[in-house]
């Protein structure tokens, strides 16, 4: 900050100065000014910010907040099953599907070659999608989309192994429509934030 009011006032300076020099000699003036302020100026911003930045990531630190990080996992995992069972209402409705956890937290109705089994898949996606609308709400910052979104679907691959009393859902439909839904998320959601 010292380094660039200097410049501005040895700027200001010279200016004076060359009213009295030939065009000539104002340019030749006029490019070492430039030359040597730049070099002062990159200088003395390499060494004011290497401070700055050593007191940002100490004040990050200390806006580290876990609590608020478990809460906005817990909204958002908590919302998406909301929106998930809402979906599954709905395919209950229109497409008279059983209305079961088990379209939840089970690979049974996933199903990526029969119809029947789309409308579950597009009851997880569209899930996902607005996911990606959460995020935008709940986090609100984009690089925070990747771990959110990967956090949320293995909490929920964890959530389905517990349902299923220990059994890792087997199916590469299952697998298919999560990774899917994933990268729906992360990418949707970086789009919103």
């Amino acid at each position: 900050m010292l380094s660039r009011r200097s410049d501005a006032i040895e700027s200001a300076t010279s200016q004076s100065r060359m009213d009295g020099m030939s065009s000539s000699g104002r340019r030749r003036r006029r490019r070492s000014t430039i030359t040597r302020s730049s070099a002062t100026f990159t200088g003395g911003e390499i060494a004011a910010n290497t401070p700055n930045k050593i007191s940002q990531s100490r004040e990050a630190a200390r806006h580290f907040n876990p609590q608020l990080i478990f809460s906005q996992i817990v909204a958002l995992q908590c919302f998406h099953y909301i929106f998930l069972c809402f979906l599954i209402q709905i395919n209950h409705v229109l497409f008279s599907t059983t209305c079961n956890l088990d379209h939840v937290f089970t690979d049974k109705y996933l199903n990526v070659w029969t119809g029947t089994g789309w409308v579950d898949n597009s009851a997880v996606l569209l899930s996902a999608m607005f996911g990606s609308i959460l995020l935008a709400l709940i986090v609100e910052k984009a690089k925070k989309c990747l771990d959110f979104s990967v956090t949320l679907f293995f909490v929920h691959l964890v959530s389905c192994t517990c349902y299923q009393k220990g059994e890792i859902p087997n199916t590469w439909d299952w697998w298919i429509v999560h990774i899917m839904g994933m990268i729906i998320m992360i990418i949707s959601g970086e789009f919103f934030c």
